[in-house]
């Protein structure tokens, strides 16, 4: 159990029956007693309405009767997956003074507008919804330039150095960091 609420997972997918007489229902529950919102499947042979029901209420974002296909677990991932990138998507961001509006097409830092084209758009919405993590330059492409592009292009570096240019240059504190061999992180380091 402590494996599982120890660590911060962005999805769990749990048996109700456990080795060791460990119902899964209890993980579930001191995942939410601790204000963790990981989305949480239950599988479980114990399928009756009855049982579903109390899954749920315990706190489980789905629950599927065993025996099921794979491709159905697969397909309700998913579906968990769209209504989380749903609830999370916002037009505003914000990443210390810097400002993105997807519905007007808007930038600022500070009290400066600053002009993107399109592709560079692109790009500063995928860092910015991406705050702190590591992006690697496959990520980017996959993203914004889509999956013709070759890994070996430079495309990537070479926008990244015209959005530093223009989001970096004469602003403090700095937010696109090189993590070298590896691609960027976005956000104030410290």
């Amino acid at each position: 159990m402590r494996h599982v609420v120890a660590a911060d997972w962005d999805l769990v997918v749990i048996d109700r029956l456990l080795p060791g007489e460990v119902d899964g229902l209890a993980i579930v529950r001191k995942l939410r007693d601790l204000g963790k919102v990981t989305l949480v499947i239950v599988v479980s042979a114990l399928g009756a309405s009855a049982e579903r029901v109390r899954g749920l209420r315990e706190g489980a974002d789905d629950y599927i009767s065993k025996p099921f296909a794979i491709s159905e677990l697969i397909a309700r991932i998913e579906a968990l997956n769209r209504r989380q990138e749903a609830k999370s998507y916002s037009p505003r961001l914000q990443v210390a003074d810097l400002t993105l509006d997807a519905r007007t097409f808007k930038v600022m830092r500070g009290n400066t507008v600053i002009e993107l084209q399109r592709r560079e758009f692109q790009l500063l919405t995928y860092l910015m919804r991406h705050e702190d993590q590591v992006v690697t330059r496959s990520m980017l492409l996959e993203a914004v330039w889509g999956s013709g592009y070759m890994l070996e292009s430079d495309v990537v570096d070479v926008q990244i150095s015209r959005l530093r240019t223009k989001v970096d240059k004469g602003f403090r504190p700095i937010l696109i960091h090189t993590v070298r061999g590896v691609g960027y992180v976005f956000g104030e380091r410290h």
